[in-house]
C-alpha cells in the first residue's frame, strides 16, 4: 500500500470537501502545481487509496429523510446470508461489522416514519438476525 505523506493528506482532505475541485483548483488551494497534483492523485487511484468519487447529497434533499443506526446481532452460522440480504435492500446505506454486544450496525434512511417502520421489521426478520436495536438520528452536526 502507498504510504500517505503530508501532501496526500492534505490532498485527500480536500477531496473529501469537494470531489469535484479541478486539478488547478487543487493546486491552487495546496500551493501546489498542476502536475504535481495530477501526479498524486494518479499514484493514489492507482494504488487504490481512492477507489472513486461520489456525490454528497444536500441539506434539503437529507433534512426530508429520516435515519437511523440500527445495531444488529447476529447468528453466526448465518452471517454472511444475512448481509447479502442488506446489502440489496437499497434503504440500507452502509454497514459496519463492530465490537460489542452487537456484531454490526446498519445506516439506513426512509421517507416517512412508516416506511422506517417497515423497514426495521424487514431487517429485523431476516433470516439470520437475531436482534435489532434502532436509534434514529435526529440532527447531524457535521458530516465529513
Amino acid at each position: 500500500m502507498l504510504q500517505k505523506d503530508t501532501i496526500d493528506q492534505a490532498l485527500l482532505a480536500q477531496l473529501r470537501d469537494n470531489a469535484r475541485a479541478s486539478t488547478s483548483e487543487l493546486a491552487r488551494r495546496l500551493g501546489l502545481s498542476r502536475s504535481t497534483v495530477q501526479s498524486r492523485l494518479n499514484k493514489l487511484l492507482e494504488s487504490r487509496v481512492i477507489t472513486g468519487f461520489t456525490v454528497r447529497l444536500g441539506e434539503s434533499y437529507t433534512d426530508s429523510l429520516i435515519r437511523a443506526h440500527v445495531l444488529i446481532e447476529l447468528e453466526q452460522k448465518l452471517t454472511g446470508q444475512a448481509q447479502a440480504r442488506l446489502k440489496k435492500m437499497h434503504k440500507v446505506t452502509a454497514l459496519y461489522a463492530i465490537s460489542g454486544a452487537y456484531d454490526m450496525i446498519a445506516m439506513v434512511e426512509a421517507n416517512s416514519t412508516d416506511e422506517l417502520s417497515r423497514l426495521l421489521d424487514e431487517i429485523a426478520n431476516l433470516d439470520g438476525i437475531e436482534r435489532t436495536n434502532s436509534s434514529v438520528i435526529l440532527e447531524t452536526k457535521f458530516e465529513r
